[in-house]
């Protein structure tokens, strides 16, 4: 495994994280007609990725593993997952990183960036993670009713007290991640470390403003849905008849939003030219999709950290073993063209 520092600060992470939203499942429901986490298997996976080197692992106080959007009765199941995980190993081996800002009670204060959700949150995610701290604290969304020299403060509040080491951003506008920053530095507020953002071959919004950003401020890019929710695996994709498939219990089987959001006759040509360079290679099409991010780290000269999500442990071999493809220029010329009527 190969490691990056985080941004412009001294804490070095490994270049894949593994993150908790989307988790092994059973074929059985609970009581609300949820399915059911494979714990066993979870715990498997977290162990693997860490004997094979990767020490960052990602999560939120919202994640279930099953749900694309939770609710309060299943909220934190993750954190807990995660938690186990840490009394197998040595804490100050892993670096853990988790969010705030989802709606964690039906109460008036049970969501947002408030001073009091926030100082609520830290204390139940601590609880629930098993530590005593935090090394990466991000903010999950936006939230307009909260002023954000409120939630800086509260942040650099945590991180005097030894409760949280790093900050991060995640799904917020450029401007209000601008806002943010030029607020920390005019309050000698701790700063943001770390971006965390859809960023994949198909989905690239935050090459037009956020990676500018991140260079300009010495910021890390964690890039979410790096597979495009298993999309760019190929998995969906019958490659004899250049037709698409299903399989049950996938993310996309669950969701028919993600099936309107990828299945298009430009995204499988762009699949196709893939598979070609993956042949040429050796290798498999989600090895070339990470394999790809981690080029665009270079291009950019930004620290670009794929956060994968698996739910087998053969795909979290495969992609661990993304950092071994070197792509040229002719691959990324290729895939570029491939991509320029997706």
């Amino acid at each position: 495994m190969k490691y990056v520092r985080l941004g412009d600060s001294g804490l070095k992470v490994s270049q894949i994280c593994l993150g908790t939203w989307f988790l092994p499942l059973l074929s059985e429901k609970d009581e609300l007609g949820v399915y059911k986490v494979d714990e066993e298997t979870t715990l498997k996976i977290l162990k693997k990725a860490y004997d094979e080197g990767v020490n960052f692992i990602d999560t939120a106080n919202v994640y279930h593993g099953a749900l694309w959007e939770t609710d309060p009765l299943h909220v934190g199941l993750s954190e807990k997952l995660v938690g186990k995980f840490l009394s197998s190993v040595d804490r100050e081996s892993v670096v853990i990183s988790t969010k705030v800002r989802g709606k964690m009670a039906n109460w008036a204060n049970g969501e947002g960036l408030s001073r009091k959700h926030i100082t609520w949150q830290i204390r139940e995610s601590l609880r629930r993670l098993n530590t005593e701290y935090v090394d990466i604290y991000i903010i999950h969304w936006t939230d307009h009713e909260t002023p954000k020299i409120e939630t800086l403060r509260t942040l650099n509040d945590l991180v005097r007290r030894g409760l949280v080491y790093y900050l991060g951003v995640s799904n917020h506008e450029a401007h209000d991640i601008i806002e943010f920053l030029e607020l920390s530095e005019r309050y000698n507020l701790e700063k943001f470390s770390v971006i965390q953002d859809l960023y994949n071959l198909l989905e690239r919004q935050v090459e037009r403003y956020k990676l500018s950003i991140a260079r300009r401020f010495g910021l890390a890019i964690m890039a979410y849905a790096p597979l495009a929710h298993g999309f760019l695996t190929g998995k969906y994709v019958d490659f004899n008849n250049k037709t698409w498939k299903v399989d049950e219990l996938t993310r996309i089987s669950l969701n028919e939003r993600l099936k309107t959001r990828y299945f298009r006759d430009s995204h499988l040509k762009v699949l196709l030219t893939l598979k070609e360079i993956a042949d040429e290679k050796d290798a498999t099409i989600s090895q070339i999709s990470i394999a790809w991010l981690l080029k665009r780290g270079e291009e950019f000269n930004v620290p670009i950290i794929p956060v994968i999500g698996v739910t087998r442990l053969e795909h979290l071999d495969d992609n661990l073993n993304a950092i071994k493809i070197k792509l040229s220029y002719d691959d990324m010329k290729k895939i570029d063209e491939a991509l320029g009527n997706a």
